[in-house]
């Protein structure tokens, strides 16, 4: 029995892992604009401490990886998320609006436990007890 279920190990290969972040096609474009107008290979996403929620997205050029980055490559983009990032932003959807209001990335968290009023910061339960 123990050779079977090695045997199958073999065959199956490497879990298949959900991909940390998705964008948009509007997000990628954006994106892709932005990296190129620079002539840089990455954006870097982050969080930091700030808002009346607990956290806020960075957003910064970055030239290479880091040892502990995660990367996204989706719709011909690379993004980095910071390892410290990671945690709270596994499954969220990047979109960029573009309107006679605003002009900005958005984010859909799954992990958003909470937000401030003006969309500014967020809560997951992670850092929900760190406040």
């Amino acid at each position: 029995m123990a050779s079977f279920i090695k045997a199958m190990a073999g065959k199956a290969g490497p879990a298949v892992r959900k991909q940390a972040l998705t964008l948009t096609d509007t997000a990628a474009s954006r994106v892709r604009n932005l990296l190129d107008l620079r002539q840089r290979t990455y954006l870097r996403l982050g969080v930091k401490a700030r808002g009346c929620n607990g956290l806020s997205y960075t957003l910064n050029y970055a030239d290479e990886k880091g040892k502990f980055d995660e990367l996204v490559e989706d719709r011909g983009v690379k993004i980095l998320i910071d390892p410290k990032a990671l945690m709270h932003v596994i499954g969220t959807k990047m979109d960029f609006i573009n309107d006679p209001l605003r002009s900005e990335f958005v984010f859909m968290n799954p992990n958003s436990k909470g937000e401030c009023g003006c969309g500014e910061s967020f809560m997951t339960s992670t850092n929900k007890s760190s406040g």
